[in-house]
């Protein structure tokens, strides 16, 4: 039980250092991606093509 939370945990930290690195990347294309639970959550669970749907997404509503 604990292996699955230390587990999950990384994966959340991993995930948060994703996303700030893409934003800190896509800065002056001004392609900003929000970092809060839902995000974070979404990509801890789904990997990286959680972040390019994200970036889909963001393109379709812009």
């Amino acid at each position: 039980m604990i292996k699955k939370i230390v587990k999950f945990a990384k994966k959340i930290i991993f995930s948060v250092i994703v996303l700030y690195s893409y934003n800190v990347i896509a800065m002056p294309l001004k392609i900003i991606i929000p970092i809060n639970f839902i995000t974070v959550g979404t990509i801890s669970l789904l990997g990286f093509p959680a972040l390019f749907a994200f970036i889909a997404i963001y393109y379709l509503i812009y």
